[in-house]
């Protein structure tokens, strides 16, 4: 059995190895040195026998060694009896060979009887001779061939290239990786360089040179990750120690826990990281670092860290990956009683990408301003000095990363009476242009755009020039090209829409108590002014026929992929809060439903679970998945009293209420796992059961904060209070719908956590959100939130350039069939990464990897509603439509309506952007890509696509009526967009 097992399993025993060591370390080696197999020479230190020791009882043994207090005691005795002959036979300064060393340990236990540990050691020992042999082999072939090329310095200086080196990075950077051979990589960095290469050349290379091959094998992507690592670390610890130093990945196991506590240091001496970290125990912290896990990252993942998330000065990064995550875990744990316990117990869930915190956390956990909340919620009011206030409020909140969603209900209409100036109103289209432009001026220091997003109900008599906003025709002066919009549409409506009546407009200064009404009381209200217009009593208004509004909104949303459909009254009637205010709008992603008020700006705090990593090819890990979603919510939690507010609004509201949304990423690769499709029943149950049981223990482990800290402040009076949870509350929406077919089955014991609730209490208002993960999927490696794959193989794009991503899973499956070759790689290409038409593939696998354009968006919606019964808040649900029409359209968001559902999010074409159809060697990183055949270079900043524009009547609902893909579709909903939100 390998002793190179992975360090998860050695947990136990690294903790007994780090904390002995000092003890070993200390007793008398008389100064005695060590020559290693590359002629460096280190220090003897007995601890390094003890870890080896440690290791071969372990792979031996397995788990049944981990922890045990015979297996401790052998090794302390077996570390002694040979530290002591060693020591016994040298003389003092004498130095020692490392296969003495081995020589001795392997005799010990022999001598001790322990054959089957000593069989280990002695088969790991062969086959690290044999791995050595052929690095020596290759060392000496790539040797003879090298030209003698020298390297010119950041100083200017000249030296010559190591070649020595650059082949034992590519070897370490291809290790224990299947599929994946360092001498193609080696070759084709040759190939890429000259006789005056510069350092930052030199260490780009190899990354390029494996990014080629990613396509072929997607474990290319891990040593290009790899390879990155290598340029990062010596950038890091050459900033730290202040001269040139490079190490390997060997080396950092070692080096990482004296590197971390400088790094620290230096971030606090450049006013970026808070001076309290330096006040946790170092020592015990820097302990628990796992270097092993820097080799987890694909090259998406690590070059979005490297580009956005790390520390830097002055544009040079002095924080490695397990720094990172180790900050990011002090940050949230700088208030714990025992903080030490609870910042390892974060590391461990983030480090290992079970749990990740959103990016605003990301960004500035740890920091002097640790802004960690992701989305603001506010209601803009209807006068000058508020609806300033509301926009400098928005610039501030953004100024630290923060999302907005902006209700713009209650600003009076076009032609409101105005009884200062006795004039009319201009409407709330010229205030959403100023909110537009201060968007793209606070730009999150660069990190990404300020993000807003404005809702309008669809009574408001300006709803029409708001459906119009992102049209690239009209006057410029009353279009808003960089603001998401959403429409906040009530039940109401979608009754009319379903009898064909009529509908009516209205400015919010006529009929004020609108905005804060829904279900039977909007209804009775609503009715009431249309009979003062009937009668004259109100002037400024308007009569539409229903559907033609609605075909319209669905109109701007196929041409310009906004605003958004979003229903107010599931957010309201299922929200646990309504006892204390309402629900006006969502957020810039659609997730999120918390009050708004003039007193109160809503407030919430992101991170999903990785549902890929709880899940085999047997279903779900239900144990694994509580621990994780007990860790969570607590980090979640954290957050709110940690947090950095901008505003006085926000902390009211977020401690006032405590809400947070816990959400999850990796759906399809959990479905994949267990190789069940997406367009199936089998899905929509594994939907409905996963939410199940997020929801369940979410929900528990909020009742078990507010035991350990007491209830959230306006807990009295809310559904929680009264027993009702999410679940139950679907009875609540049911009883307002004359049509309502949700299923309702549960599995897990809710009768008894009804009864904690009601007795204990709940730490947070509202709990789980399903957000898009855009960047933090990235991060884990994982697939998008809940989001069907788009490609199996395409170029994804996003603000650190452009990367080819290539399913693994579906490799994984065509290499066992046999069926994983150049050919399939060129269908692939030619077919933008649809296995649909590929006829060498069985159709198991064809179901199993259809993309998203490949399924009915029905599924989606099905699946969604499954997971919306358990969720306090919603979900960010993008809809795939390959060929669009009006019909399907227009089926589509009635059934989603339909079903329950609280919010969708972007209608996505399939994009005008396709995998490259030649190659794509030598271009990953600022790549070339094709629309319908023909070749057009992406820029970083891409030009908008050209939109057709059209009027209500384009879009008719019928069933024939169908547009070519790519013709007429926005940029903003365009998949993997640099500049959309949704895809970063």
């Amino acid at each position: 059995m390998s002793l190179t097992l992975e360090a998860e399993r050695h947990n136990a025993s690294d903790t007994v190895v780090s904390q002995s060591a000092s003890k070993q370390a200390n007793a008398s080696s008389g100064g005695h040195q060590v020559i290693r197999r590359n002629g460096s020479v280190t220090d003897f230190n007995p601890a390094k026998i003890k870890n080896a020791l440690t290791k071969a009882f372990l792979a031996a043994e397995g788990e049944t060694a981990s922890g045990s207090h015979r297996v401790h005691d052998i090794v302390d005795a077996m570390t002694e009896q040979v530290t002591s002959v060693l020591l016994r036979r040298a003389v003092p300064g004498h130095t020692l060979q490392i296969e003495d060393i081995q020589d001795q340990v392997e005799l010990a236990l022999m001598r001790s009887e322990h054959h089957k540990v000593a069989r280990a050691y002695v088969l790991y020992r062969e086959d690290r001779a044999r791995e050595r042999a052929k690095l020596d082999s290759r060392k000496k072939k790539k040797k003879t061939d090298q030209p003698k090329l020298n390297v010119k310095q950041a100083d200017g200086t000249i030296v010559p290239l190591d070649f020595d080196r650059l082949a034992t990075v590519i070897d370490e950077a291809c290790s224990n990786l299947d599929g994946v051979s360092p001498d193609p990589v080696f070759e084709e960095t040759k190939r890429n360089l000259y006789d005056g290469v510069s350092t930052a050349e030199l260490a780009l290379a190899p990354i390029m040179a494996a990014r080629t091959f990613v396509e072929r094998e997607p474990n290319y992507a891990f040593v290009s990750a790899r390879l990155l690592l290598d340029k990062l670390r010596f950038e890091a610890l050459s900033f730290i120690t202040g001269r040139p130093d490079q190490a390997t990945q060997a080396e950092m196991k070692d080096r990482y826990a004296t590197y971390f506590p400088v790094a620290l240091k230096a971030g606090i001496k450049a006013d970026l990281i808070d001076p309290e970290l330096a006040r946790f125990d170092l020592k015990k912290i820097s302990a628990a670092i796992k270097p092993e896990r820097d080799l987890n990252f694909q090259y998406l993942g690590l070059q979005t860290l490297y580009d956005r998330y790390f520390l830097h000065i002055k544009g040079t990064r002095f924080e490695l990956p397990q720094a990172f995550f180790m900050r990011v875990a002090m940050g949230l744990a700088i208030r714990e009683v025992d903080r030490e316990a609870k910042a390892i117990e974060f590391y461990n869930q983030l480090s290992s990408f079970v749990f990740m915190a959103s990016t605003p956390t990301l960004f500035n956990s740890g920091t002097l301003r640790p802004q960690l909340s992701s989305c603001f919620l506010t209601t803009v009011p209807d006068d000058l000095d508020g609806i300033f206030k509301s926009v400098k409020d928005n610039a501030l909140l953004a100024k630290y990363s923060g999302g907005l969603g902006n209700d713009w209900t209650p600003v009076r209409g076009l032609g409101a009476h105005i009884k200062g100036t006795n004039g009319e109103s201009q409407g709330v289209v010229p205030f959403l242009k100023v909110a537009n432009d201060t968007a793209i001026a606070v730009n999150q220091g660069g990190k990404r755009k300020g993000a807003v997003c404005a809702y309008l109900e669809t009574w408001h008599i300006d709803i029409e020039e708001f459906l119009d906003l992102r049209k690239n025709t009209g006057d410029d002066r009353r279009r808003t090209h960089d603001m998401n919009t959403a429409n906040w549409v009530p039940d109401l409506f979608m009754e009319r829409v379903f009898n064909d009546g009529a509908w009516t407009l209205f400015s919010p200064d006529d009929t004020p108590d609108l905005h804060d009404l829904y279900g039977k009381a909007f209804k009775t209200a609503y009715e009431a002014y249309e009979e003062k217009a009937a009668c004259g009593d109100i002037t400024n208004f308007k009569t539409v026929r229903a559907i033609d509004l609605w075909r319209r909104m669905l109109t701007m949303l196929f041409e310009t992929g906004h605003p958004w459909i979003t229903f107010k009254d599931p957010c309201n009637i299922r929200s646990p809060q309504g006892h204390r205010g309402v629900v006006h709008s969502s957020n810039l992603c659609t997730e999120i439903t918390l009050n708004t008020s003039h007193d109160e700006i809503a407030v919430c705090n992101l991170g999903s679970i990785n549902l890929a990593a709880h899940v085999t090819e047997n279903g779900i890990d239900h144990d694994k998945l509580a621990k994780t979603v007990k860790t969570a919510m607590r980090m979640l939690d954290n957050v709110i009293d940690i947090n950095f507010y901008t505003i006085p609004e926000a902390r009211y509201s977020n401690l006032r209420h405590r809400p947070v949304g816990l959400g999850l990423m990796g759906f399809q690769d959990a479905l994949q796992a267990m190789k069940i499709p997406y367009a199936s029943d089998a899905a929509i149950a594994f939907a409905d059961e996963s939410m199940e049981a997020i929801a369940f223990h979410a929900i528990a482990a909020s009742v078990d904060l507010a035991a350990e800290r007491g209830r959230y402040e306006s807990f009295d009076g809310s559904l929680w209070s009264q027993g009702i949870l999410p679940i139950d509350s679907l009875e609540l929406l049911a009883e307002t719908r004359n049509e309502f077919d949700v299923d309702r089955s549960t599995r897990l014991d809710w009768d008894g956590l009804r009864e904690r609730v009601k007795t204990i209490g709940m730490r947070n208002s509202n709990t789980m959100a399903i957000a898009p993960t855009a960047t933090i999927s990235n991060i884990c490696g994982v697939s998008q939130s809940i989001e069907p794959a788009y490609r199996n193989l395409f170029v994804k794009s996003n603000m650190s350039g452009d990367f080819t991503v290539v399913n693994a899973a579906l490799v994984r499956d065509l290499k066992a069939r046999g069926i994983w070759d150049e050919v399939m790689i060129s269908d692939l290409k030619y077919y933008d990464g649809s296995v649909g038409q590929i006829d060498r593939i069985p159709d198991d696998l064809k179901k199993l990897y259809a993309t998203a354009f490949e399924m009915d968006s029905a599924w989606l919606i099905e699946a969604t509603s499954r997971r919306q019964k358990w969720l306090d808040q919603a979900q960010s649900l993008n809809l795939y439509i390959a060929n669009p029409s009006g019909k399907k359209l227009d089926d589509l968001y009635r059934l989603a309506w339909l079903r329950g559902l609280k919010t969708t999010y972007y209608l996505r074409s399939s994009a005008a952007t396709h995998v490259e159809k030649s190659t794509l060697k030598g271009t990953d990183g600022r790549l070339n890509a094709v629309s319908s055949g023909q070749s057009a270079p992406i820029s970083a900043s891409p030009v908008p696509a050209p939109v057709i524009t059209a009027s209500p009547s384009a879009l008719p609902v019928t069933a024939t009526d169908t547009i070519a893909e790519g013709q007429a579709w926005g940029k903003a909903c365009l998949i993997d967009d640099p500049e959309c939100e949704a895809c970063q």
